[in-house]
């Protein structure tokens, strides 16, 4: 892993991002906001997924008047996952008129490039960090391709027309995002926002352009920096293609807070976003989110639907299990589990697991060795497997895991 870029600590709600913080995981709702009920499940969702923080869409009046509900009732269910909001066109009127909604929100997100044109521009970016300002709120300054500023990247090709050595349209797109963030950036700091109050956001759709954006921004400037493909993709072309992208910056030590942003499948849930960040953050061993679990892909001698049936129930259960084990136990995310298809590499795997089993493979009656910490314990065998498998997981974390109370009340 690269030396962590040295950025700003911007603190949102109770979450720090920057500074030698852990990176952090966002995710944003797909909920009309102004429909509150909708809204706070989806958010609880995402939450109890693990999702540090949350934005909403505030795009009209009604959904910043419905802030304070979201709140409200957010409250009521002991949820308090910071609530980011988004801000587009109108961000400048919504903010300045409903006072609720401002004052509420933990960050906002605003767009250079959908501020206003022209002397508007300025304006309605000036009322915008005067209320962060009077409210204390960090921004994000978050350019995106699909909105760049016309007059800066019409600026920039112009002068890269009338130079001796232009450079290719791409790297001035390149430069043009880097620029737009930047010079944002500084005008909310010349306006009296602090460095500490301010995170980056750079937002493009292919993995080449993101990294090199993001080691231009790195290169350039102190503060804390967001990571994410924007419009990503369905599927596994949009967890491919963000897996990699922000996988080689944050090798790179570059990116204070991530997001993938996944099309939704038909039907789906909106918290694979959630899932697929963590599971690039333990890929990359930066954090732990949730019990990993070891298991084999399948080959000839696993023809057997049953360890794939059993994998899939395990790693279920394992989701499910976390939204209470993460506020109960300590460490307890860095469990190893496996669950293992065959006797070839299966006894082997299962013993470098915290617990794992190890099923016989093709054509055999299901009897399978349970190991744990690496001892042969028991085998399981019959119908009721699963079922014996997740409650010896669910003994091992009551065994194994100190409770997070009696380590509070202990200090």
């Amino acid at each position: 892993m690269g030396s962590r870029h040295q950025t700003h600590a911007v603190k949102v709600g109770h979450v720090t991002i920057g500074g030698k913080a852990p990176v952090v995981v966002q995710s944003m709702t797909d909920t009309d906001t102004a429909d509150v009920n909708r809204t706070v499940q989806q958010i609880r969702l995402l939450a109890d997924a693990g999702s540090e923080i949350v934005r909403v869409t505030v795009n009209s009046e009604e959904a910043a008047a419905a802030i304070p509900s979201i709140y409200e009732k957010l409250a009521k269910q002991n949820c308090n996952v910071p609530i980011v909001g988004d801000f587009h066109y109108n961000g400048h009127t919504l903010l300045t008129k409903y006072t609720g909604c401002a004052e509420l929100l933990h960050k906002y997100r605003i767009n250079p490039g959908n501020v206003g044109f022209g002397n508007k521009k300025d304006e309605r970016f000036n009322m915008m960090i005067d209320t962060a300002i009077k409210y204390d709120k960090p921004i994000r300054i978050g350019v995106n391709w699909g909105s760049l500023d016309k007059a800066l990247s019409t600026r920039l090709m112009d002068e890269n027309a009338q130079s001796d050595n232009p450079k290719s349209a791409q790297e001035i797109l390149h430069e043009a995002l880097v620029i737009s963030a930047l010079t944002s950036a500084d005008a909310a700091v010349q306006r009296g926002l602090g460095e500490d109050k301010i995170i980056i956001s750079c937002k493009v759709s292919r993995v080449q352009d993101l990294v090199s954006v993001y080691q231009m921004l790195a290169e350039r400037s102190h503060y804390a920096l967001h990571l994410g493909l924007t419009e990503a993709g369905m599927g596994s072309k949009g967890i491919v293609s963000s897996s990699i992208a922000m996988g080689v910056l944050l090798q790179q030590g570059i990116g204070n807070t991530i997001r993938t942003s996944l099309t939704p499948e038909p039907n789906a849930s909106r918290d694979k976003e959630v899932i697929v960040s963590q599971q690039i953050l333990q890929a990359l061993e930066v954090r732990s989110f949730s019990p990993e679990v070891t298991a084999c892909p399948g080959c000839g001698r696993t023809t057997s639907n049953f360890f794939r049936v059993l994998t899939d129930e395990v790693d279920n259960f394992l989701r499910r299990k976390m939204v209470s084990w993460r506020s109960e136990y300590v460490g307890v995310e860095n469990m190893k589990v496996a669950v293992m298809g065959c006797v070839v590499n299966g006894p082997g795997e299962s013993k470098h697991a915290n617990i794992g089993i190890s099923l016989p493979g093709t054509g055999e009656a299901p009897s399978a060795p349970v190991f744990v910490d690496g001892e042969k314990v028991t085998t399981l065998k019959g119908e009721n497997i699963s079922e014996q498998y997740k409650q010896m997981i669910e003994d091992y974390v009551h065994k194994t895991y100190s409770p997070r109370d009696q380590l509070i009340a202990s200090r």
